[in-house]
């Protein structure tokens, strides 16, 4: 199943519900770009949530302030600091759960001109980037991607502007299509590696990934607002558990874990 961004879809895990047409309100799944192209979504798709859902798919910034307006019943992002920010600090989110965590990587094309293979920190193979001007394209739209590119930037030392520096290019779209970008140029990106595994016709070569400053992190949310919040506590609860083993069950083409677990369990975050 595609989504664009913003699209809605409705699983309709709960056979009885759908075949009998329960009146119930689907829950409002807000997930990522990520998520849907990496195939995480996929995988809730073939599953049996323990009720109907609803699924809207952006980048993290915009399902975070939509969850925080009470749009979202649950969500699922990897911003870690846009999370605390429009999350956690003003007291939206009921409950906090850990969920998996994937690998980002610096691809970029196999001649590699400015030698990020060669780099000592994914901060490093940034400042070789920009040393040799060679092109970037950065997703530049407040996704969870574009948020871990702009910390590893800060972490080099730089600040790239793309109206002084021709090098940087801004795409503005999600993560497929930001590397298929980078592709066509023979430039360098930041991506996903589940996401860059699904991609098929692509040049681009993982350049680096030896960091943990590439960690990429995500967390399942209950929205305080939820409108039915025994509804949304019950799904988080079952995601712990049924969808999170089928990802940490996920391998990428060289055979390591697409996805890892991540340490505790759901609580609040205040």
């Amino acid at each position: 199943m595609t989504r664009p961004t913003l699209a809605l879809a409705l699983v309709c895990a709960a056979q009885t519900a759908c075949t009998r047409g329960t009146q119930a309100a689907p829950l409002r799944l807000g997930t990522t770009t990520t998520v849907e192209q990496s195939g995480a979504l996929a995988l809730l798709d073939s599953l049996h949530p323990p009720t109907p859902v609803r699924v809207v798919v952006a980048p993290s910034g915009t399902i975070l302030k939509s969850a925080a307006a009470g749009d979202l019943d649950v969500v699922l992002t990897h911003a870690p600091s846009l999370e605390q920010r429009l999350l956690i600090d003003p007291g939206h989110a009921a409950q906090r759960c850990p969920f998996v965590a994937s690998r980002f990587a610096i691809v970029g094309p196999p001649g590699d001109p400015a030698h990020a293979a060669a780099a000592a920190t994914a901060a490093d193979a940034f400042r070789r980037i920009a040393g040799a001007r060679a092109t970037f394209i950065s997703r530049g739209d407040s996704s969870g991607t574009h948020v871990k590119e702009l910390s590893l930037w800060n972490s080099a030392g730089l600040v790239p502007d793309s109206k002084r520096n021709v090098w940087y290019v801004q795409a503005g779209v999600d993560q497929a299509a930001t590397v298929r970008i980078a592709d066509e140029r023979a430039a360098y990106a930041l991506v996903d590696l589940p996401t860059f595994s699904k991609l098929g016709g692509i040049g681009l070569r993982v350049l680096f990934a030896a960091d943990t400053a590439l960690s990429n992190p995500y967390t399942l949310y209950v929205i305080r607002s939820a409108s039915d919040s025994g509804a949304a506590a019950q799904f988080s609860a079952w995601a712990m558990v049924d969808w999170r083993n089928r990802l940490l069950a996920v391998r990428l083409p060289d055979g390591q874990a697409a996805f890892a677990p991540r340490e505790g369990g759901c609580s609040s975050p205040t």
